[in-house]
This record gives C-alpha cells, structure tokens and sequence, in this order.
C-alpha cells in the first residue's frame, strides 16, 4: 500500500483539495487574524486559533462542502499557513524515517528501509521555498544565493538539509531525516539486527570501557545502534556527548549534551565538533560520546581515548570494518597539528578496541554485518581479527534477505581484559582464539 493509499484510509478517504483554493483560503486567513495577537500564543493554542478563523471565513464565504471536505481543507489551510504545508502529513506519519524533495514536483520517502515516489507535490516553486525560508528562520538561517546551502534541525529533532541553485540543478532540494526512536539492545535482537550472544558481548565490552567505533554507510542506523550501546554504560558515570545535531536519547542520570553550532548570518560563531571535543576535556568526563568524527577532532578524540578516557563511543562513515580503520586515519591528519602517518597509526592501534561495522541489505534491513577486534600494536600495519560476522544466503523470490550470525573465539587479550573486569563472555565465542583464526592484516 503505497502512502496516499495509507493517509487516504488513516483519513477515511480524505478527498482531493484543490491547491489553488488551499493558496485562495490561506491568504484569506492570513488578511483576518491577528498576527501580534497570535504570537502570544503557543502551538496548539495558534493551530486551534487558525482553525476556529478558517472555519468561520468558510462558512461566510466558502463552499457548501461535506463535513468531512471542510475538515481537510481547513486542516491543510492551517498546515499551510502554520506548518509545513504538504510536508505536514510526511511528518506525521511515524513510518516515515526520511522526505526527499527533488525540487517542487519530485517527493521521495524512505519506510521500512525502502525509498518510494509519492504523488504529493508543492503548487509552485515558490511554494517550496516559502517552506524552507519557514524552516531555516526556526534556527536564525537564511538560503539564498550567497549561502545556498544548510544544515538545520526542526524543534522536533528531525534533521534538516538544504541546497539550491546555482549548485542544484532540479530547482531547491529539502531532505529531512527523522529523528531516530531509540531502539534497546534488546528490541535490535528481536528485528534481527543481531543475534543475542552478539548483544551480551557488546554489553560486556562497554562495560569493560573498551573503546568501541561504530562504522557504517548513510542511513545504516549508527546513531540508533550508539544509543542502543550507550544504555550499557553505568548510571554513576559521567558521560558528554557531542553531536552536530542533538539526537541521542541517554537514561543515565549524568549526562552533558553538547551540539555543534553553525555560523551565524553574518559568518561568526560557529562552534564545531573539534572545540567541543576540546572542551569536553577539561569537563571531567568519564566517558566522551561523539555522534560522528568527519576531521580533525578524530585527532582529539584518538587522544584522549588514548589519556584516560577508556570506554568511549564515536561513529564513523564508511564501507566496511576494514575502510573504517583507514577513514579514521585520514580523517585524524586532516587536523592543522602536522604529524606523521607513522603516529597516526600508532595513536588508532592503542586508542581503538573494537569496530563495530553496520550494513543495509538490498531488502532495506539493517544489521551487524561485523564485530572486528584492532589486534594490530603501536606503528604495525593495521590487522583486525573478526569476532562475529554475519553470512547471508542466497536471494530468494521473495527478495528478503537471511543469513548466518557467525561467532569466533576471542583474541586472547580481549577474553583477559574482560574477565579481569568482571565480565562474563558468551559460551558462543570461547574464551581465546589461535593467533591465525580470523585474524587479518588490513591492506
């Protein structure tokens, strides 16, 4: 069932409004309230506000209309006027994790995964931007040609990216990514994201402060899979976390959530995420949190996992456990601090524990494809040596992907230091591996 066959039953068949008198009613609303009046308003007290307006200037001057065609178009007059417009009902379907607008007449979602064309689209350009001059303005923004592109986040969570002409082609284009529910370890055990005995290891790792680096494509479910994580790490910790945009959801008591900031409209103030890997040195942290390193700041955090602050978390793009370990090292001498490769490698293979590699299989599912351990010493070529991996099966006709979690003993240092902190490991992958056995040099 496609999303108009979805809203149109949530909505009981919900007809088809014509934009032009949707463009026609919203001015009308527009010319009767009272802006100054309406600001002292909150949300709901402003859409029940616009609603109670729109539905009198319909009775004196609209349409003789069924009850439920006064419904929708008093619903998407308000939406226009207050909200998103035809973005409104995207967002308030919960099945939809992402909304792609190729210009005004192209909308893409992402559900369960899959990426569907859906036949809403804005009336106009201009339509289009109106709604992106409405997003940008909630965080003191503007898209134009001197700065035609932003990033912004809606005071829902959602994550918000723009970008126009001259550098888009196809008119504006509007991606909004949903913020992501946090999922438990648990809950991504039952999806199959991975096996139980995979889940009672990673438990075991963070509690141990092993420092673990969570890799993967876009869209793969990092953040869903460091906060799943994070839930492991105990409740007397101090724990700061610091993210380009706020989206980790942490039950501990202790936490400090620090997000980037932008420059402002005149091109100051921006705070990245290397300052406040900065700061959060000097904040007495127990653990460092780090939504995703992209440059320099890997440096900072390489060093002070590498002074004291076992068991921190970060995530990092890229295509496989193997390519996450080279990523980190290129990202690390993007920093301004000239220092040889040599160096580098030597700062990864004492600060880095575990990576732990994310896939998403051909049929939109996420899981743990990898649980690789850096068995690799000081300035020695990389070589990791795989704990668990996942081995799918042949594609069937039904085009749902299946497979194999596949288990591997310990490196024997990992097996020590998790017993000499307390931990227990899963009878599924031994208690120490031959030196040979699922270990490899990276090239």
């Amino acid at each position: 069932m496609g999303l108009k066959d979805r809203l149109d039953e949530d909505r009981g068949n919900e007809p088809r409004i014509n934009r032009s008198n949707v463009t026609l009613w919203r001015q009308r609303l527009l010319e009767e309230i009272n802006l100054d009046d309406l600001a002292m308003l909150d949300l709901p007290q402003r859409r029940a506000r616009l609603e109670k307006v729109t539905g009198h200037i319909l009775s004196r001057e609209g349409p003789v209309l069924s009850n439920r065609e006064r419904a929708s178009l008093i619903r998407r007059v308000v939406d226009e006027a207050l909200g998103l417009g035809v973005l409104e009902p995207l967002l308030a379907d919960e099945s939809v994790t992402e909304i792609m607008v190729n210009g005004p007449n192209d909308i893409f979602i992402e559900r369960a995964g899959r990426v569907h064309r859906i036949d809403t689209t804005f009336a106009s350009e201009d339509q289009l931007y109106q709604t992106i001059d409405r997003i940008v303005s909630q965080v003191n923004r503007r898209v134009d040609e001197s700065s035609p592109m932003v990033d912004a986040r809606l005071p829902t969570g959602e994550r918000v990216n723009v970008i126009i002409p001259p550098l888009s082609l196809v008119g504006p284009v509007l991606t909004i990514r949903r913020f992501p529910r946090a999922y438990q370890m648990e809950e991504l055990v039952t999806k199959g994201s991975l096996d139980a005995a995979t889940g009672l290891l990673l438990a075991s790792l963070v509690r141990a402060r092993f420092n673990i680096v969570v890799s993967g494509g876009t869209g793969t479910g990092k953040t869903t899979f460091l906060n799943a994580l994070s839930a492991f790490v105990p409740a007397t910790e101090r724990i700061v976390t610091i993210e380009d945009s706020a989206e980790l959801q942490l039950m501990q008591e202790h936490v400090i959530s620090l997000e980037s900031r932008p420059a402002n409209i005149e091109g100051k103030g921006q705070i990245t995420i290397r300052d406040l890997v900065r700061n959060a040195l000097r904040m007495r942290p127990d653990r460092i949190i780090v939504g995703e390193v992209r440059g320099g700041e890997t440096l900072d955090m390489l060093q002070a996992m590498n002074t004291g602050h076992d068991g921190s978390l970060v995530t990092v793009h890229s295509n496989s456990a193997d390519d996450a370990i080279y990523r980190l090292e290129t990202l690390a001498s993007m920093s301004e601090v000239k220092i040889p490769f040599d160096a580098i490698r030597d700062q990864i293979n004492a600060a880095i524990d575990v990576i732990v590699h994310l896939g998403r299989s051909a049929d939109g599912s996420r899981r743990v494809v990898e649980v690789a351990a850096v068995a690799s010493n000081r300035r020695e070529k990389f070589k990791l040596h795989t704990i668990m991996d996942f081995m799918p099966e042949p594609l069937g006709p039904d085009r749902v992907v299946r497979g194999t979690f596949r288990h591997h003993a310990l490196p024997q240092r990992v097996a020590d230091r998790l017993i000499n902190a307390g931990e227990t490991t899963p009878s599924a992958f031994g208690s120490a591996a031959d030196v040979s056995e699922g270990l490899r040099e990276v090239s």
